[in-house]
């Protein structure tokens, strides 16, 4: 494993976590995720050891933390951007803020499965 490189990559999430909390509005947000697993997976692709797949599901597991911490922490500015969030919240059995720490690992691990695969493939697709 390239801890450096899961870690380097892992600084979109750590920027993705401020730009949504402050600008990027959630209906295209995936855009933004799109583009970034891309090139995640070319740079993982490129310059991992092997073990693809786990390089790009490690990378989505540090996303997650930087990104539950960020909207925790920044809770009240990620609601005031995101109004549609407030009705959604209102459904949820438990506390917003709990529900983030619960949903936001969750989303990280699926997040991972999906830049894992992509990385994968880029590894079969891209020479060294």
């Amino acid at each position: 494993m390239n801890w450096k490189l899961v870690f380097l990559l892992s600084l979109f999430g750590m920027a993705m976590a401020i730009a949504t909390v402050f600008w990027i509005p959630i209906n295209i947000e995936w855009l933004f995720w799109l583009i970034i697993f891309l090139i995640c997976a070319y740079i993982i692709a490129k310059n991992a050891p092997g073990k693809y797949f786990l390089h790009g599901f490690m990378v989505s597991v540090f996303n997650c933390l930087w990104i539950t911490a960020a909207h925790y922490l920044l809770f009240d500015k990620y609601m005031a951007a995101h109004p549609g969030m407030i009705d959604d919240n209102a459904k949820m059995p438990l506390d917003p803020k709990i529900m983030m720490l619960i949903i936001g690992p969750v989303i990280g691990i699926a997040s991972g499965l999906v830049l894992g695969l992509f990385s994968f493939v880029a590894s079969k697709l891209v020479k060294k």
